[in-house]
């Protein structure tokens, strides 16, 4: 799904990677765990092409085994759910064209951008798949974190995506927002060969269905492995330069602080 080969990217003047080498697999589950600054955002963004990194001749990235693609070819493999996202949709957007505008690449509705009648009937199907069919017509700005974020996941899936990318899911939800989107996060992945990618700091959003975790700090990847293997207190509390405890319970995690 993703090769990186020696990238190094910048965020304004500031160095964020160098020489970055990564591979993850089609349909793997995969989450990114570090604290603010680590790096996430920015490797989220080198993977949709809202940054390139620097263009040397031994670097290399290719999404699904590719370097040259359409936007529109990718955004049909990768649904991507994220703050960045939330924010640039309007007040004034209804829950059935947040749905609608995944069948464009689009952010809102807009006049040219017109959905067949079967496009219609998907959109208000998903509504109901994440729990929104009654918030046809509400207003975006009146709706809360959590049923805004619902929302971003069924336009993400419209199109069936292979893989689906969380930013940081649950930052601003409440108990029940965050079970219900954990909960659409497990049921895509036990679709076969769905894959996920999810960037936290929180290792309670590491739902059981994710089989490899990696660590990022200070843009350096600290480790890298499958999740029993890389999940422990030692370097959790190196990490966030706290003590801390990990506990697991049913297949998830929980960090307790020493203090």
């Amino acid at each position: 799904m993703i090769e990186l080969d020696n990238i190094s990217a910048f965020r304004g003047d500031h160095p964020v990677f160098q020489q970055l080498n990564l591979t993850i697999h089609a349909g793997e589950k995969v989450a990114i765990l570090g604290p603010n600054g680590a790096g996430k955002s920015t490797f989220l963004k080198l993977i949709t092409r809202e940054i390139y990194p620097l263009d040397r001749d031994d670097s290399r990235l290719a999404l699904f085994g590719k370097e040259r693609f359409t936007i529109w070819s990718l955004r049909e493999q990768l649904g991507v759910i994220s703050q960045d996202l939330q924010d640039q949709y309007t007040p004034y957007t209804t829950g059935i064209e947040v749905i609608l505008s995944g069948f464009f690449g689009a952010v809102g509705s807009h006049g040219h951008l017109q959905p067949s009648e079967v496009q219609i009937q998907q959109a208000e199907a998903m509504l109901d798949k994440v729990g929104m069919g009654t918030e046809r017509n509400s207003l975006f700005d009146a709706l809360s974190t959590g049923q805004r974020r619902r929302l971003l996941v069924g336009r993400a899936l419209i199109h069936n995506p292979s893989t689906l990318i969380f930013d940081e899911p649950t930052n601003g939800l409440d108990i029940r927002a965050t079970a219900q989107l954990l909960k659409l996060m497990r049921e895509h992945c036990q679709q076969q060969d769905h894959g996920l990618l999810l960037t936290t700091h929180h290792v309670d959003e590491i739902i059981p269905e994710i089989e490899r975790v990696i660590v990022l700090q200070d843009g350096k990847i600290i480790a890298d492995g499958e999740k029993q293997d890389v999940l422990n207190s030692e370097l959790l509390s190196h990490l966030y330069n706290t003590q801390v405890e990990l506990q697991q319970r049913n297949g998830f995690y929980r960090l307790w602080i020493d203090a």
